[in-house]
């Protein structure tokens, strides 16, 4: 009888690491194939003059963002509105996103990405950006009735 018992937990252990070679050849080929959230972050310190900086942001840097950046996904432009700890030392931060960080390397190396991280140093008035790149991981919780955001 021990035999039998033995043997199913042989099976059960080859089924688990089966499946966990899965998971992780299913983990592996999404970050092969770009699932990663991978993003270029810039970070724009406080402008001397907000209005200008929002002018030439809104009409020339964003729409050059667009069609310069080669290979992203998705574009997230953030206004900073305050903090706790008094005037914030950043004013935007935009994140620009890729299926890979082979991508990224290529976008940063082409003409029009050179033209457009130039172009965000240029219009820069509070001091040079912050440029950042990231790996991002997201969490999505489910609203649940009573609770407070």
């Amino acid at each position: 009888m021990p035999a039998v018992s033995e043997h199913r937990f042989e099976v059960r252990c080859v089924e688990q690491l089966e499946y966990k070679s899965r998971v992780l050849a299913g983990l592996t080929e999404e970050k092969e194939h770009g699932m990663a959230n991978v993003k270029l972050v810039v970070m724009y310190p406080r402008p001397k003059d907000i209005d200008a900086f929002e002018k030439i942001y809104q009409n020339e840097h964003v729409p050059l963002a667009v069609e310069k950046l080669e290979g992203k996904t998705k574009i997230v432009a953030t206004k900073i509105l305050a903090s706790p700890q008094g005037t914030p030392p950043f004013y935007r931060i935009a994140e620009i996103y890729f299926r890979s960080m082979a991508d990224l390397e290529k976008c940063a190396a082409s003409d029009g990405g050179k033209e457009a991280l130039a172009h965000a140093v240029m219009i820069s008035s509070g001091g040079p950006p912050i440029f950042l790149v990231a790996e991002e991981e997201t969490s999505t919780f489910a609203h649940t009735a009573g609770a407070s955001v």
